[in-house]
């Protein structure tokens, strides 16, 4: 069995389970075993019923950065997804590093925004967890990166009109109710002709799978905190690009993020780990993710601001 299932969506359905899901390299039986799983784990929630826990994100600051941390997992497993194909954006695109400021918003502790500093860029962080704020500020100190971090609201964010050239959403679309009035204020502090960069999670039957019943309910596997994602505020690709659309964005590009490796030995890592036998930061690079086209887990995508 394999995790590349074809995704699809068809007359921009919002069906969770796939019109038609693929497993290539599956025996028959368990192409049916799973699809009958999925299908039958597919409505314990009824639609926005349940919010993911934004707290976390304070109670966990000190994870952000710390080789066991479960935050710090998310420096292996997705920035070598994301910062390469952020980097091919930016080349493109003719960006010119220099003199240009890019808003990371939904910062956390600063895993993506000293990436992009040690680019060359002039970067601001955003993000409401107080505590991720001042965790990120002691980091890029003592990495001597100079980088802006604010506490506030991705809804509301605080500064001028056209302030920036590029602004990045990551990992964050997905934890926020209100999530067109990120894209809002993005465009609203975005130069005309900037880029809005991002990340997020599709719905679909596999990301309720991997990111709800293995990673955080199955008592066997889970290894997130209860509640740091919810389902039903996972956000499929169509919807994305229509609020892109409507917030005056023209959307460019999609990509897709696959877990590395064969789905056995990955959850054999995540008992590893579980057990404590690696760190976070090796669980990481061990799952990391890689770029694909097909969008049925995570994807990431960009969009220019219209003129």
């Amino acid at each position: 069995m394999a995790f590349d299932i074809l995704y699809q969506e068809k007359n921009q359905s919002t069906s969770a389970l796939t019109d038609k899901a693929e497993l290539p390299y599956a025996p028959h039986i368990w192409k049916r075993v799973l699809i009958t799983f999925l299908q039958s784990h597919l409505s314990s929630h009824p639609m926005g019923s349940h919010l993911a826990d934004n707290e976390l994100f304070d109670s966990l600051s000190n994870s952000w950065w710390s080789e066991n941390g479960y935050f710090n997992l998310l420096k292996w497993f997705i920035n070598p997804w994301r910062l390469p194909y952020f980097k091919a954006v930016i080349a493109e695109n003719g960006i010119d590093p220099r003199n240009k400021r890019v808003l990371d918003v939904g910062c956390g502790g600063g895993l993506f925004a000293e990436e992009i500093a040690s680019l060359g860029f002039t970067v601001a962080g955003i993000d409401q967890s107080g505590k991720s704020i001042e965790v990120a500020r002691a980091h890029s100190r003592h990495t001597g990166l100079a980088i802006d971090y604010l506490s506030g609201s991705a809804e509301t964010l605080p500064f001028e009109n056209g302030s920036f050239s590029v602004v990045t959403c990551c990992d964050v679309l997905e934890h926020i109710r209100r999530w067109e009035l990120v894209l809002r204020e993005s465009a609203r502090v975005l130069q005309p002709g900037g880029l809005v960069f991002y990340d997020t999670i599709n719905r679909t039957a596999m990301s309720k799978l991997i990111f709800i019943k293995i990673t955080q309910e199955w008592r066997l596997t889970r290894i997130a905190p209860k509640d740091l994602h919810s389902w039903e505020m996972f956000i499929k690709p169509h919807e994305l690009l229509q609020s892109l659309k409507k917030q005056g964005f023209d959307n460019k590009d999609l990509v897709g993020g696959r877990l590395y490796g064969n789905p056995i030995e990955a959850l054999r890592n995540v008992r590893r780990f579980k057990k404590g036998e690696i760190t976070a930061a090796e669980l990481g690079r061990r799952l990391r993710l890689k770029k694909t086209r097909k969008l049925w887990l995570s994807y990431a995508g960009y969009a220019v601001r219209n003129r």
